[in-house]
């Protein structure tokens, strides 16, 4: 062979016991071969002294440890060994790249990632001229053309799918029509059987096409991750622009990417406008984990009011604070306020009535506390069911909203894929989703769930093991609190005269999962 001369064989990650974990041949060679000469190479090394290569008779391994594993590199005798130790540190670079860990499950999970990266740094086994940056940019490549296709692939499937529904409901009226004037439904035969009733045939092509007509949303034009540097390869970000503007056009709903979603998470959190001299805050965050199988394993609330005035003549107030939760809410003031006229009369005030509250600074004055692992607790249940079909997974998730007086906006239920098995296969829907490439995630996405949206499903399909979808995890924001304490009334000490006051309240997570 004309490469046997100065060739680099293959690039192995492997244990230290020379178990491979993942392989690159860059010459013919069988598995056989390679995982022989991988068992050879710990055997060779010499424990009392310290190297970066070895030899035998026809081959030179050149190794870095990593940890607990080996970044192996299996060139001829013959090679040029300071250019095998250069090529060799931009291997072990890589690696961490892709692998949060450098670990033998970490480096399975990316094989794929590292295999592509590796066919970067050389081809046929002679090294290519590329650095770290560079090999990022190549395996990041981003096709617009290939979204442009698939964007009119699901645009041609969506019209064929609203011409079925129109001759059907054609179908239908034609065998009203035939039973108002007393004549026999026009039946449809076919396939050597006989003619079947019209109405019947017609009712259910329409309820079929009803049932499996979802909404899908197309994924987004722009990277979600943000902008990135990889090479766009044909149609000019300007054509695909235009396109995604005249789908949007023919009334298609197209996600756009994090920022837009991060706009509509400040709209619905926006302070009031006008806000008054007296303001307040009740902000709440929720730290809730849950098993797979069921059973709620903690959870953990926090909220507080935070008061603010900005006009001295109203620093000598009163606040009239109703409690209605009734799930044992663990209630603490701030060590300024007069705490038996808080369990008394349900009012914060100053302990000295003479003194002032702070003027234009925020100022906590009631902060609550719950945890528990009452499952009835759970604001927002997650059921997530992956079932092995063959070499693939069949996912169905579920939501259901335990507590209705709630209004979850900007709901995203995040789901980890397995990597390197291309995108999911969406099967049912109520929202919308987004498959994140670059970090192996699907997000469905829900702008509003409330009393009258309060379940849901989604049902996809992607080649993996069950425990390859978990942990899931919840995101949202909420302008009404979980624990229902609010503020209904400000009034003077002097004189308990009402006081204008505004309000302004939040419901945030800070960790929801489901493991």
């Amino acid at each position: 062979m004309h490469f046997s001369l100065k060739v680099l064989l293959a690039a192995a990650v492997c244990t230290k016991a020379g178990k491979a974990i993942v392989s690159r041949q860059f010459v013919e060679m069988t598995r056989t071969r390679i995982e022989g000469l991988l068992a050879a190479f710990p055997k060779l090394m010499n424990t009392g002294k310290q190297h970066t290569f070895v030899e035998t008779e026809s081959v030179r391994y050149v190794y870095q440890p990593m940890e607990k594993l080996y970044m192996v590199l299996i060139t001829t005798k013959n090679s040029n060994i300071l250019e095998d130790l250069e090529t060799l540190r931009l291997f072990s670079r890589v690696i961490p790249e892709y692998c949060r860990a450098l670990e033998e499950n970490e480096i399975s999970e990316h094989c794929f990632d590292l295999i592509f990266a590796f066919d970067e740094i050389v081809a046929l086994g002679y090294r290519e001229n590329v650095n770290l940056a560079q090999i990022r940019t190549f395996t990041e490549m981003d096709s617009h053309e290939e979204k442009v296709f698939r964007a009119v692939r699901e645009t041609q499937e969506r019209e064929a799918k609203a011409e079925m529904r129109r001759k059907a409901k054609e179908l239908q009226q034609a065998r009203r029509d035939a039973e108002r004037q007393g004549k026999k439904a026009p039946g449809f035969g076919g396939f050597g059987s006989s003619a079947v009733s019209g109405g019947t045939t017609a009712a259910m092509i329409t309820e079929t096409i009803i049932e499996t007509e979802k909404p899908k949303v197309a994924p987004a034009p722009a990277r979600p991750s943000g902008p990135s540097k990889a090479l766009k390869l044909g149609a000019k970000g300007k054509e695909v622009d235009n396109f995604v503007d005249k789908l949007k056009s023919e009334g298609e709903n197209i996600m756009t990417s994090v920022g837009k979603r991060s706009t509509e998470a400040a709209k619905v959190l926006a302070p009031p406008i006008n806000m008054e001299s007296v303001h307040m805050k009740i902000e709440e965050k929720i730290s809730l984990t849950c098993g797979r199988d069921g059973g709620l394993q903690n959870m953990e609330l926090h909220g507080m009011i935070v008061l603010h005035i900005s006009d001295e003549k109203f620093a000598r107030i009163r606040l009239h604070v109703e409690n209605e939760d009734k799930r044992g809410v663990q209630l603490q003031t701030h060590p300024n306020v007069d705490k038996k006229l808080f369990t008394a009369e349900s009012q914060i005030g100053l302990k000295n009535p003479e003194k002032s509250f702070p003027i234009n600074s925020d100022v906590g004055v009631l902060k609550w506390r719950l945890q528990t692992t009452e499952e009835s607790f759970i604001p927002l249940t997650i059921n997530c069911w992956p079932s092995e079909s063959g070499n693939s997974c069949d996912v169905n998730i579920e939501y259901e909203l335990q507590e209705e007086s709630l209004e979850l906006n900007d709901v995203i239920i995040t789901i980890p894929l397995p990597s390197g098995v291309g995108a999911p296969v969406i099967g049912e829907i109520d929202g919308e989703y987004r498959h994140d490439s670059r970090r192996n995630l699907l997000e469905w996405c829900l702008p509003v769930i409330d009393a009258k949206n309060k379940s849901g499903s989604l049902e996809f399909s992607i080649a993996g093991q069950p425990n390859d979808f978990f942990p899931v995890q919840v995101s949202f924001v909420s302008k009404k609190n979980y624990c229902n304490i609010q503020v209904t009334k400000v009034t003077q000490v002097d004189g308990n005269s009402p006081v204008r006051f505004s309000t302004e309240t939040t419901f945030l997570v800070d960790k929801y999962e489901i493991l």
